[in-house]
């Protein structure tokens, strides 16, 4: 050959070249070999297997064949690849302990659970499973659609018509590249009744499928240990099911025990496990078993463990489970073909694939039925007018020359068409006697009524799902069989706040960081102005700084003054009694050193995604910068905790609030100011912005001691306290709202005998408030004992102090039915009241642009 003749090079990237061959491969292996078709639950190679089955005639109703002649069947059709991948494929749909419910009939050696090999396919003789004709049945009324095979030469079923949920009740396992799948099989029964409950409710959830499909239903039986892995399987389609041997201690007439293994778990080779805990127990590493034997027949499996005479069953078997395979997991990985696409698929999710499957396949094979119906009822016309004018057409047809004249004869004379025209040619002389006739009456009649029958399904959805539902019955009533695998609870199923009662608490944080929880029974209610019981024993210089009252199970959010958030659970906080110190805090979260808790929010539930992405925190510290965050920002626990707020030198956290983003929030001062602005005047910002201006405080002394944050006026008040005792209540009403970033309006008359204001809440007649005083005295005191007062005025004396005592902190907590106890109570004071000093006098200079904008 000439240099350059013929020549076509084309230069290409190798890396390119290299990619797009891995990506074909990739594909190839994902789609047509290593993953399931959602709609039945088969691999190629099983299709294949199967319909080639279908197609030599190895019904469950006839003979045998041998499996060599099956092999070849579906390899020369169907599956060019190697003869032992379609072998092995026919020999596990035979096998009892790999299928649930086997798909082939199988006779011969098809190996053993012991993991010995089957016999060659020139030995072993196979035929379909009953339950097969289930998956192939109506495959020839174009219910599915076939596509050529590897020589074009036939035709095989992209899927089949499955009246079964085969994916499910058998489960599939494939390794593919980049992914892999691992499904568990199903109790058939189970199955029908959890896609029966999807078609009669669409919307339905996974925990109320759950109550029909309990849990995988292996074909070893054995025991599910543990719930949590089952329901993450069934919500996410992924999980890990730990599976367990079914076995019994007895005693022996010698008073030995042994331990009775009569199931093992899924997947497992007994022979192998058998082989592994004898090399266990000589090595010392299991102990207290002196043998084991391999007592299995064909009545079933028996493995027993002869123990020791001093050794213990239960502890024994326990080890058993821990160190070898009588306890193993099974990965769940629900990852199924979904329109020729891998997804990782839920449990509803297969359902829902499932139902759309057969709802096409009724549609089609109704179409396909319908079809057939006329086409006879059309020959059937013919007939009727045949006999209707049976003279004529006899006279025509003896005077016509050849059949195509007497055909077109007929077409003309009687408007007949070709098709019918060719029948009543064909007709027997027999179906012209007068039974006959009659028969074709019948038939035509009969046939009517199917066509009448078979346009209202295709006119009627619920029709159709009907009809899927009442297939399914029928597979179930045929199949249908009780579960082989129980289900055990283990200690992770069962929350630890199951066993907590949901109890109301006081929680208690100190000024040094110390926190319990109390029940708030153990408060006693004392009447205005008596001198308390002590509440907190704590060191020198320690007083209580922080009260509020929260259920059991509720969530804590801590915040901290430098701006961090940690979560707790309320029942996760050390108890103690009303007199103990508690137990330091740094003990329970990672607070930082120097770091000191400043407000705990008391959270329902942060599971819940409506309650927090309807619910924001509003944040306020000590200089007055206010910031809204939705809660959602908060949701997700860290150990370690997270940012909640970006805090600007020199000042510090003071407040967090619940809010649900309409609220009227309050803030009041140090001296005496007290402003009310819309929740909707602040912005929503990021967990770590730093935020805006509230309140423009009086001086750089000045301080925010304290925010409300209310949903409605109606029957709030407000009530103000100042450090030496004195406090009263107004109206919510009295301080006007204005917009964020003033100055506010006086919230009390502040004088030397009050002092600076320390707190500012909302409350309610039905409350009761809780007063703590630096030195730990408690008093509690309902709020119906303190009338309304105007907001500027100097307010009565709440509790008596001793000499240098100042008030920490006022909570509001919810009235109980309790006795009042008067044991401890040392007397009353009179009411101290300053309403001569009672003043509307406002001090309003709004600074309504003032902003510290986020970061």
């Amino acid at each position: 050959m000439a240099k350059g003749e013929n020549e076509n090079i084309i230069p290409i990237n190798i890396e390119d070249e290299m990619r797009g061959a891995y990506i074909d491969y990739s594909m190839s292996v994902i789609v047509s070999r290593a993953l399931p078709d959602v709609r039945d639950g088969l691999k190629p190679v099983h299709r294949r297997v199967l319909y080639g089955m279908l197609d030599l005639g190895v019904t469950y109703n006839k003979s045998y064949k041998k499996s060599a002649r099956i092999v070849g069947e579906v390899l020369g059709k169907y599956h060019p690849h190697g003869d032992s991948s379609v072998y092995d494929t026919m020999v596990r749909m035979a096998q009892d302990w790999s299928l649930r419910y086997p798909l082939v009939d199988g006779q011969g050696n098809f190996g053993s659970i012991d993991g010995d090999s089957p016999a060659a396919m020139r030995y072993t003789e196979a035929r379909l499973k009953r339950i097969s004709d289930e998956l192939l049945s109506d495959i020839n009324k174009s219910t599915v659609d076939f596509q050529p095979n590897f020589d074009d030469s036939l035709k095989e079923p992209e899927v089949l018509p499955a009246r079964l949920p085969n994916l499910l009740i058998n489960g599939a396992s494939g390794i593919a590249v980049g992914m892999a799948t691992n499904m568990p099989p199903h109790n058939l029964t189970e199955v029908v009744n959890g896609t029966i409950a999807y078609i009669d409710n669409n919307e339905i959830t996974i925990p109320e499928l759950m109550t029909h499909i309990t849990a995988p239903d292996f074909p070893t039986g054995g025991v599910i240990y543990g719930f949590q892995g089952v329901k993450s399987a069934f919500e996410t389609g992924r999980g890990r099911v730990v599976m367990r041997a079914k076995a019994t201690i007895e005693t022996t007439k010698t008073g030995r025990e042994q331990i009775i293994v009569t199931e093992i778990p899924y997947m497992v080779n007994k022979a192998a496990m058998i082989e592994k805990t004898a090399g266990l127990v000589n090595e010392k590493k299991i102990e207290g078993i002196s043998d084991i034997r391999d007592e299995s027949d064909r009545k079933g499996l028996r493995i027993v463990y002869e123990l020791k005479k001093d050794a213990v069953g239960n502890i024994v078997l326990n080890n058993l489970f821990k160190y070898t395979a009588l306890q193993s997991s099974f990965g769940v990985n629900n990852v199924a073909l979904v329109k020729g696409r891998p997804r990782t698929l839920n449990l509803k999710e297969i359902i829902k694939y499932y139902v759309e499957h057969r709802h096409e396949v009724v549609v089609r094979r109704t179409q396909y039925e319908l079809a057939e119906a006329e086409k006879r009822a059309h020959i059937l016309e013919g007939y009727l007018i045949a006999l209707d004018n049976l003279d004529e057409v006899i006279a025509l047809i003896r005077a016509s020359r050849d059949p195509e004249l007497a055909k077109n004869s007929l077409i003309e004379k009687f408007a007949l068409s070709e098709i019918q025209a060719k029948a009543i040619l064909d007709m027997r002389l027999q179906r012209l006697t007068g039974m006959e006739r009659e028969k074709i009456q019948n038939e035509y009649a009969e046939l009517k009524k199917l066509i009448d029958h078979l346009n209202a399904i295709l006119n009627s959805e619920e029709m159709r799902m009907d009809i899927i539902k009442e297939e399914l019955e029928e597979v179930r009533e045929k199949f249908g069989d009780d579960r082989r695998t129980e289900i055990v609870h283990s200690a992770d199923d069962f929350d630890v706040e199951d066993f907590i009662p949901n109890e109301e608490m006081v929680i208690t944080v100190s000024h040094e960081g110390y926190i319990k929880r109390t029940l708030l029974s153990e408060y006693r209610t004392q009447g205005r102005g008596g001198v308390g019981s002590r509440g907190a024993s704590s060191k020198e210089d320690d007083f209580t700084e922080l009260m509020f009252v929260a259920s059991a199970h509720n969530f804590l959010l801590i915040f901290t003054e430098m701006g961090r958030v940690f979560w707790k659970r309320v029942y996760e906080v050390p108890e103690g009694s009303k007199t103990a110190k508690g137990r330091a805090i740094q003990n329970l979260i990672n607070i930082e050193q120097g770091d000191k808790i400043r407000s705990i929010v008391n959270v329902k539930d942060l599971r819940d995604e409506d309650y927090v992405n309807n619910n924001y925190l509003m944040m306020v510290t000590t200089k007055g910068v206010v910031k809204k965050t939705i809660l959602s920002a908060y949701s997700r626990p860290r150990q370690g905790g997270i940012n909640a707020i970006s805090i600007n030198e020199g000042d510090r956290l003071l407040d967090v609030a619940l809010t649900s983003g309409n609220d009227f929030i309050m803030l009041g001062t140090k001296a005496g100011q007290a402003i009310r602005f819309n929740e909707e005047d602040v912005r929503a910002m990021g967990r770590t912005a730093t935020g805006v201006r509230g309140v423009t405080l009086a001086d750089d002394q000045d301080e925010v001691i304290g925010m409300v944050a209310v949903n409605s006026e109606e029957e709030a008040n407000i009530l103000v306290v100042s450090e030496n005792g004195f406090g009263k209540r107004s109206l919510m009403s009295d301080y006007r709202i204005t917009k964020r970033g003033g100055k506010g309006v006086r919230a009390m008359n502040i004088t030397e005998k009050t002092g600076k204001l320390v707190a500012l809440n909302e409350v309610v007649d039905t409350d009761d408030l809780m007063i703590i005083t630096k030195s730990g005295i408690t008093i509690r005191m309902s709020v119906d004992g303190l009338r309304v007062m105007g907001r500027a005025t100097q307010g009565v004396k709440l509790i008596r102090l001793q000499e240098g005592d100042e008030i920490a902190s006022i909570e509001r907590v919810q009235q109980l039915e309790e006795v009042v106890d008067l044991e401890n109570v040392e007397g009353e004071l009179p009411a101290e009241s300053a309403e001569g000093n009672e003043s509307n006098e406002a001090v309003d200079n709004t600074d309504e642009n003032s902003e510290t904008e986020e970061n």
